[in-house]
């Protein structure tokens, strides 16, 4: 479990990223302008992209090392 931690914690990260976003959602303010959390959705991205990529080097890593 511990080789698999950093993957999950960016996997987690990723998700509550894009589960904020749409609990915030967008609004419209008087002047018209859209007002929206729109550095999650890339945020998110990123993380889940990182969780992926640490999940395939501690697929791939050997835990036997070699003397």
């Amino acid at each position: 479990m511990k080789k698999y931690l950093l993957t999950l914690i960016s996997f987690i990260v990723g998700f509550c990223c894009l589960t904020t976003y749409n609990i915030i959602g967008a609004k419209v303010a008087p002047d018209g302008t859209l007002l929206e959390p729109f550095y999650l959705i890339p945020l998110s991205y990123i993380f889940i992209f990182l969780g992926i990529i640490f999940g395939i080097f501690s697929l791939f890593r050997n835990p036997k090392r070699i003397r």
